[in-house]
């Protein structure tokens, strides 16, 4: 816990703030780098410890060039002795590593897991969706949901949410929530940019291959379903996830079939009611498009609806950045309400343009 330091200088009282320690685990990562910039402008978190695994022994500049501030830092072995003296911990390993690595940590470290871990409710599930042994439940990190702010206030173990997750749950649970919509004939498809991929060499990732194509994956058996039903109350989804010429940013379009015939202005009211007093999350004026672009480098969802006018359906499009609110930011926005500070601390609501 930091504690000011007072000196007396001249019948002076000087206040030098010292700010949490903090870790970063999975360090030469995308998401592990965006973290490592917000952290580095955050008044209240101070990076002490990162780590890396074909990094370890680099300095930071070699794998992030553009985190000057932290570029002498050295990246260590990702092994749970890097981050044991730490206040909080940041775990952006790949989906399956984290559970060992956080059994392994003291109960007096504080997590945030970016990855899948320990997100899901039904052991089962995990199994089905995720292989290998469930590693147990976390409290679910999306403050927006209706009483998960204050559970995440009072958490010490906090499971971040997944990218198209955070999306697409942004834009359904209210609905459902409000009997608005049906939850078992909802259809999502989502267009992710490739920094969702991580940052592993792939040939179908490769710059050439990514260029002006747009192709679907892991139709019909993403791992985020069962993570969205979870958070949405939805009892059936179909979901086509999207890889998009671009290298970050997601635009989640959520169609829905209405419990009763809806304009799309009833549909706005529901999200606007739902998100009133949420500094991240934007619900757009009737004219106004979403765009990925205006969300770049922020941790804003910005949300517009309509309903068709052929069928009626309800459709809500979201927008992301996949490395802001889809990861790093809002492991910051967790991060901030576990140790009582401004939900907002270290964190933009305005996107970077052009």
């Amino acid at each position: 816990m930091p504690a000011p330091c007072l000196y007396e200088l001249a019948h002076s009282c000087i206040i030098v703030h010292m700010g949490y320690r903090v870790g970063v685990s999975g360090a030469s990562g995308y998401a592990g780098g965006e973290l490592l910039r917000l952290l580095s402008a955050h008044p209240d978190f101070e990076v002490v410890a990162i780590t890396a695994h074909a990094s370890a022994g680099q300095p930071l500049a070699a794998s992030q060039p553009a985190l000057r501030s932290l570029a002498g830092m050295i990246l260590t072995e990702t092994e749970p002795e890097a981050l044991a003296e730490v206040d909080l911990a940041f775990l952006a390993l790949p989906h399956g590593a984290s559970g060992a690595f956080a059994a392994a940590l003291p109960a007096s470290v504080r997590i945030v897991d970016l990855g899948a871990d320990h997100r899901l409710l039904d052991a089962a599930v995990y199994e089905r969706y995720y292989g290998g042994t469930h590693p147990g439940t976390w409290t679910y990190g999306l403050p927006e949901l209706p009483g998960q702010r204050s559970a995440i206030a009072v958490s010490t173990r906090v499971a971040n949410t997944g990218c198209y997750a955070v999306a697409t749950t942004l834009a359904l649970a209210p609905l459902i929530a409000a009997g608005v919509v049906e939850a078992d004939d909802l259809v999502v498809v989502a267009a992710s940019g490739t920094s969702g991929a991580g940052r592993s060499a792939k040939q179908n990732l490769l710059g050439s291959e990514v260029m002006g194509d747009v192709s679907p994956y892991k139709v019909g058996a993403h791992q985020h379903v069962p993570e969205i039903k979870q958070a949405t109350g939805a009892s059936s989804l179909s979901f086509t996830p999207m890889l998009a010429p671009m290298p970050r940013g997601i635009l989640s379009t959520v169609t829905a079939r209405p419990v009763a015939p809806i304009d799309a202005e009833e549909v706005r009211a529901v999200l606007t009611a739902a998100y009133a007093d949420e500094p991240f999350v934007h619900v757009l004026a009737p004219d106004e498009v979403v765009h990925t672009g205006a969300t770049f480098g922020s941790n804003s969802t910005h949300l517009q609806a309509y309903v068709d006018v052929d069928s009626g359906r309800v459709i809500v499009t979201s927008a992301i950045d996949n490395l802001g609110k889809g990861a790093a930011g809002q492991a910051v926005q967790n991060a901030n309400l576990m140790f009582g500070l401004a939900e907002t601390a270290g964190l933009a609501v305005d996107g970077v343009a052009p």
